[in-house]
């Protein structure tokens, strides 16, 4: 089977994430960001020259999504966030928030802004132990007091939840969970080592696939929630047995412009912002306040010294490995923080996220 559609990469985004502040009021053990301690709030400035160039995007899309994602970008409060999105138009705004600081304000602001929102939850309370505030104490009672609101609001939320130690009866544990929580959408992390959290993520080949296989059968028992990585397995099986898999990846990588609270922008992997290496510099593209996003995007390729590395990488992987239709190779930060580098190819993300996944819901598939 030929994977020959994916070259380069796309000068038009799908969606942009903005980070507002570096600040995040918990301290999670595995979270990736370095600044997270500090408050470098992103400036109005910032803000309108990114709108230049999403608002064009936007207008020739049926569906543009501008993600505010930090830090806790709520640490921004509600008077600077508005200020922020205010130069954006015809463009779907979308929060990730660990919702500590959601309250019937922050509901009444989802509701004005049409903003979609997405909670970090990692099931019930004896699951959250890594989601700890700065003093080191639990946040559980807080997330759960956010979600209530937002139910409360009748406001839809999506939840993603990070997976550190898959194992048996886990996946149907978390699942139960998150169909009482009562979220519209979920997506499973297997936890990663990158960034600031250098701990090993491999869990051995058997466990991670038997955790996707029980979810996908706890899934199947009542499919209420729409599980991120389930339908996006199953939407390429079906098209491997249709004959179609050749048009399941985009034909060009998606950029993912991530625009830092100082407007540097950071291309491919969000997590590489914030981090500096001998060779490859800051591993920004430029900024939003010298470069127009948009050109900064037409020249993607070019724009800094890890990216070509990098796309040589996605090429090794399209020749050697027989997952490349579905993966679309291996993503950049986890090729870096894992191995150094970015023209390495499989990581243990690789296995936890794509690999052991496909084979897992196979396995379900199998079984029955």
């Amino acid at each position: 089977m030929s994977w020959s559609g994916m070259r380069g990469i796309s000068p038009v985004p799908g969606y942009v994430v903005m980070q507002p502040t570096t600040l995040c009021n918990l301290d999670c053990t595995y979270c990736y960001l370095p600044f997270r301690s500090r408050n470098d709030r992103m400036s109005p400035a910032v803000a309108g020259a990114v709108a230049a160039s999403v608002n064009g995007w936007a207008a020739g899309n049926d569906r543009f999504s501008v993600v505010w994602h930090g830090g806790e970008p709520l640490t921004a409060g509600r008077v600077a966030l508005a200020e922020l999105m205010a130069p954006f138009e015809g463009v779907e705004h979308h929060v990730q928030t660990n919702a500590t600081l959601i309250d019937d304000d922050w509901c009444e602001f989802f509701t004005e802004h049409q903003m979609h929102v997405s909670v970090s939850v990692d099931g019930p309370p004896e699951l959250n132990d890594q989601r700890v505030d700065r003093a080191g104490s639990p946040s559980y009672s807080r997330i759960q007091r956010g979600i209530e609101t937002l139910r409360r609001h009748g406001i839809p939320f999506s939840a993603l939840c990070v997976v550190s130690a898959p194992g048996p009866g886990l996946a149907t544990r978390l699942y139960d969970y998150f169909l009482g929580l009562g979220c519209d959408v979920l997506g499973i992390n297997i936890e990663e080592q990158e960034g600031v959290n250098a701990r090993a993520n491999d869990h051995g080949t058997a466990a991670v696939r038997g955790f996707w296989a029980e979810l996908v059968a706890a899934w199947r028992r009542d499919p209420r929630i729409h599980v991120r990585e389930i339908e996006w397995t199953l939407r390429y099986a079906g098209a491997v047995l249709a004959g179609g898999a050749d048009g399941v990846l985009p034909a060009a990588l998606d950029p993912i412009p991530t625009i830092a609270a100082d407007g540097r922008v950071f291309l491919l992997s969000p997590e590489l912002a914030g981090f500096t290496d001998a060779r490859y510099g800051d591993f920004s593209s430029g900024s939003v306040l010298q470069t127009p996003l948009a050109e900064i995007l037409a020249g993607a390729a070019g724009s800094a010294g890890w990216v070509p590395e990098y796309l040589r990488g996605v090429e090794a992987c399209r020749s050697t490995c027989a997952y490349f239709g579905f993966c679309g190779g291996a993503h950049a930060a986890n090729r870096y923080f894992e191995h150094g580098r970015f023209d390495s190819t499989e990581t243990n993300h690789c296995r936890n996220s794509k690999i052991c996944l496909l084979e897992g819901v196979l396995d379900h598939a199998g079984a029955r």
